[in-house]
């Protein structure tokens, strides 16, 4: 599948980093209108990385989701205001505890239209000062993507009672419904 195109039926993607993609993932499967959601590697200079490569910061990539999502349900707006809500977009390298280059605030678009959209969005919450600092999310072409290892795909449906989805992931999907409930699946 090429990203960013229409993938059958009406479907686009859009590619994420927003530190731990557990977390991120944990987030996008609850959004109605996303209909796929993959955690990956993204723009990194090794091809198909492995997670104990990315984790030394020494690949490039950065932990992302790919989302294939249908914009007749949900636009690439309310993708990204809710992307900006569930993680720090102001701080350069690092989510909460996590910290590395592997962690950093990305949105890796496709088309121009993407790369529009995105652009637009972080200059408006820098103008509205919305954080108190600048948002440093990156906003670049998708390079080199390839699919995390299976066992990360699902990670907090399947663990959700592991200590980092408890601690972390749990309280991102709780803010999630309780900012975005008219996007929450049933």
């Amino acid at each position: 599948m090429e990203q960013g195109k229409f993938t059958g039926a009406g479907l686009e993607t859009i590619i994420l980093g927003g530190g731990c993609f557990w977390c991120t993932e944990a987030v996008f499967v609850q959004v109605r209108g996303i209909t796929d959601v993959e955690s990956g590697y993204s723009n990194g200079h090794v091809n198909k990385p492995t997670y104990e490569q990315v984790c030394t910061g020494t690949t490039g990539h950065n932990e992302v989701v790919k989302l294939v999502y249908d914009p007749a349900q949900i636009s690439l707006r309310a993708i990204l205001e809710i992307f900006f809500v569930i993680h720090d977009p102001t701080t350069l390298n690092r989510q909460g505890n996590d910290s590395g280059t592997q962690y950093r605030s990305g949105i890796y678009y496709s088309t121009p239209e993407q790369k529009q959209m995105a652009e637009d969005i972080v200059r408006e919450l820098n103008d509205q000062k919305l954080f108190g600092k600048p948002v440093v999310t990156e906003v670049l072409p998708v390079a080199n993507y390839s699919a995390a290892e299976e066992y990360h795909q699902d990670f907090f449906e399947k663990n959700p009672n592991q200590g980092y989805c408890m601690a972390v992931a749990g309280p991102k999907v709780a803010k999630f419904r309780k900012t975005f409930s008219e996007y929450a699946k049933a």
